[in-house]
C-alpha cells in the first residue's frame, strides 16, 4: 500500500471582520457565490448537497463552533473540509483544510481519476477559490 496523500491546507488573511467571513462561509447563498451551489446550514448533523462539476455531492455537517470553526464530510470517499477563522485585529485569518485523502493510486469513483490527480487539481482550485473568489466575496461587498 502506498502512502496516504497529505491534506490540502490553504491559509489567507482577509481584510474583513470575523462575522462577515463567517457569514460568507456558512450562509448557503453566499457560500454558493465563491464555492459551489449548495443547501448548507451550519447545524451539526445537517445533510446537504454541493453541486460539484462531477454532479451532486452528498455532505454532512460534522462540527460547528461559530464563528471560528466548521467541518463537513464531503461526498462518499472519506473527504472532509474544515474552515477555521481567527480574528486578528481588523482582519480574519481563514484556513481551509481538505483532508481524508487515500493513497495516490486510489480511484475517485465520480471522477474516474486517481486521488493523486484529483488532489493536484483541487490544490490549485482551492488556491484560486480561497485567494481570489473568497477574498473578493468578503472584501468587496
Amino acid at each position: 500500500m502506498t502512502e496516504q496523500l497529505q491534506n490540502i491546507i490553504k491559509t489567507i488573511t482577509l481584510n474583513a471582520p470575523i462575522d462577515k467571513v463567517w457569514e460568507s462561509v456558512t450562509n448557503a447563498e453566499k457560500l454558493g457565490t465563491w464555492f459551489m451551489p449548495n443547501n448548507f446550514q451550519p447545524i451539526e448533523g445537517h445533510e446537504f448537497t454541493l453541486q460539484s462539476p462531477f454532479g451532486p455531492s452528498p455532505c454532512k455537517v460534522e462540527q460547528v463552533d461559530a464563528p471560528h470553526f466548521v467541518r463537513f464530510a464531503w461526498d462518499t470517499d472519506g473527504w472532509f473540509v474544515t474552515f477555521e477563522l481567527e480574528q486578528v485585529g481588523e482582519q480574519t485569518t481563514f484556513t481551509l483544510t481538505h483532508g481524508g485523502w487515500k493513497e495516490a493510486s486510489h480511484i475517485i469513483p465520480k471522477a474516474q481519476m486517481s486521488a493523486e490527480t484529483i488532489r493536484e487539481k483541487m490544490d490549485g482550485g482551492w488556491t484560486m477559490i480561497i485567494g481570489q473568489k473568497l477574498k473578493e466575496a468578503v472584501e468587496t461587498k
